[in-house]
């Protein structure tokens, strides 16, 4: 009984939220890394548009939950993709997972640094990391996607279940 109201106690200080059993207890909180400025999409990739280029990346919570990145299979610059169509995978030591467009627009360039360093996907998820830079063709597309925030509320949704 006393952990159980100490790990309630320790929950709310912390607003986080807390499991507790007779056996085990968990807390659990998003705490990765969320930039204000850039749009995401609840499959956890990230835009950041500027001008008439939109660079696309997965956040830093995605890759905190694929683990090591050991390749990446991207598109080549010039291929169109589609707002939640796959446009490319990403292998880690845990899983292969395919990469979704957040919009829709003709590939402008591709990090090609990614084929020999995916590890950057880790270390640097929205700077050294980014995928692909597209030309939005449908720049209202943009609008659905979250800003930091809400963004920020789906991780902790995600983590407390």
């Amino acid at each position: 009984m006393a952990l159980r109201m100490w790990v309630s106690s320790t929950a709310n200080a912390l607003r986080v939220s807390s499991t507790v059993s007779r056996t085990n207890f968990s807390l659990s909180r998003c705490f990765s890394t969320v930039l204000e400025g850039l749009k995401y999409a609840s499959s956890h990739e990230w835009v950041k548009h500027e001008g008439s280029v939109a660079t696309i990346g997965i956040t830093d919570h995605a890759q905190d939950h694929l683990g090591e990145v050991v390749f990446v299979d991207l598109p080549d610059t010039g291929t169109s993709v589609s707002h939640g169509s796959s446009f490319g995978a990403i292998e880690s030591v845990k899983a292969t997972s395919d990469i979704n467009s957040p919009i829709s627009g003709e590939i402008v360039d591709v990090n090609t640094k990614l084929s020999e360093t995916p590890g950057l996907i880790n270390s640097s998820p929205y700077e050294d990391g980014w995928m692909i830079k597209v030309k939005p063709s449908n720049p209202s597309e943009l609008e659905s996607l979250m800003g930091a925030k809400e963004y920020t509320k789906l991780c902790d949704e995600e983590e407390i279940h």
